[in-house]
């Protein structure tokens, strides 16, 4: 199932105009605060009626101006995932989950009620009221009301943004399972390029109302133009090797062995890993005699000098890229030239474990 948006609508002091097509998975919208991520997920939830567009899911049109086709919110058999969970507190987990299959079209092949509840693993919270949940068990129930209603998309608006790190950390597996078991697209808002690069299958930046990049969260994360220097982030697909005594594992890359603090998953699992653009450092030549375990071989494909002090060096890993954020100064005391063998070097603490997820992106845009 695809999700094809094209809209257009101008407000005074601001004109919101994109267009993207994405493939089954989570869609993320990324980008700052006034970018447009709210005023187009009200667009296709049928809170805002734009003055052109189109918005299909699959065979699905939720609006067509030129056909002048426009579904209510009600029947455009969305699936809603707010920032906080809004559960009723006087109905069971198990009553809420069944109240969201009461508004599934008869015959649809929904989710079976099973399925979810082991998928978002809320078996022990099914005779719990909403009072007695943590903030990210909410989240879990409301994720499974939503399913439970046989949607043909699923809009999540920053769901995360109420939580603590506890309760995100809780809550990003299954957003991962959700992403890799169900078909239905995801529409993800969000201003993280943590859960950017754990989640999405698509990313669509956004800029002043307009596409500013879409891609992978790979492609877009390490576009400069799109997400800002300091946002600037590579995305490298990794594989566990092993789990060692001393509380690292091994994982293996196109160019070589990443160690990191122990992660969950295990031997063989395809991850992936957002290393941060100043967390990396380069070497002309093979480093010695470094507390970094971390070397990466590869060569320099781009060279990038802004307009202050700094300078962005990506390198090629195979088919994958690394982006290192350096000084102009170094970049040009190191000779640095587009072709050339590069060592990037990146400590095993600078990644933090919300920078870790599953999933292989190359699988996803297939």
């Amino acid at each position: 199932m695809t999700l094809q948006v094209a809209l257009s609508h101008h407000f005074k002091g601001f004109t919101l105009d994109v267009a993207f097509d994405a493939p089954k998975g989570v869609t993320v919208l990324f980008g700052p605060s006034g970018s447009g991520k709210t005023t187009l997920v009200n667009a296709v939830a049928g809170l805002l009626r734009p003055d052109k567009g189109r918005i299909v899911a699959d065979d699905w049109v939720l609006l067509d101006t030129q056909s002048r086709r426009n579904l209510a919110p009600h029947k455009r058999r969305l699936g809603y995932i707010f920032q906080e969970g809004r559960l009723f507190p006087h109905l069971s987990v198990r009553q809420n989950l069944l109240y969201g299959r009461w508004f599934a079209p008869r015959g649809s092949q929904d989710e079976s009620f099973d399925h979810v509840v082991e998928l978002l693993g809320i078996g022990p919270l099914l005779t719990r009221r909403p009072g007695a949940l943590s903030g990210g068990e909410k989240q879990r129930v409301a994720i499974g009301r939503a399913l439970l209603s046989a949607p043909k998309l699923i809009l999540a608006d920053e769901p995360l943004a109420a939580l603590d790190e506890a309760r995100k950390a809780e809550i990003l597996p299954y957003f991962e399972r959700l992403r890799d078991e169900v078909s239905v697209p995801i529409l993800y808002v969000s201003h993280s390029s943590a859960e950017v690069a754990r989640l999405a299958t698509t990313v669509v930046a956004l800029k002043d109302g307009r596409v500013a990049a879409c891609g992978t969260p790979a492609d877009v994360l390490g576009d400069v133009a799109a997400v800002g220097v300091r946002g600037a982030a590579s995305v490298l697909e990794a594989r566990v090797v092993a789990h060692h005594a001393d509380g690292l594992t091994e994982l293996s890359t196109a160019t070589g062995a990443l160690w990191l603090p122990r992660i969950a998953d295990l031997h063989g699992t395809t991850i992936r890993v957002r290393i941060a653009a100043q967390e990396v450092m380069l070497s002309r030549d093979a480093p010695k005699g470094l507390s970094a375990l971390n070397i990466l071989h590869g060569t320099i494909a781009d060279i990038r000098l802004g307009d202050g002090p700094g300078a962005m060096v990506t390198l090629a890993l195979g088919q994958e890229r690394l982006s290192a954020r350096i000084t102009r100064r170094s970049a040009q005391a190191m000779g640095l030239a587009i072709g050339q063998p590069c060592h990037a070097i990146i400590k095993s603490v600078a990644v933090a474990p919300e920078d870790i997820g599953t999933g292989s992106m190359k699988e996803r845009t297939q």
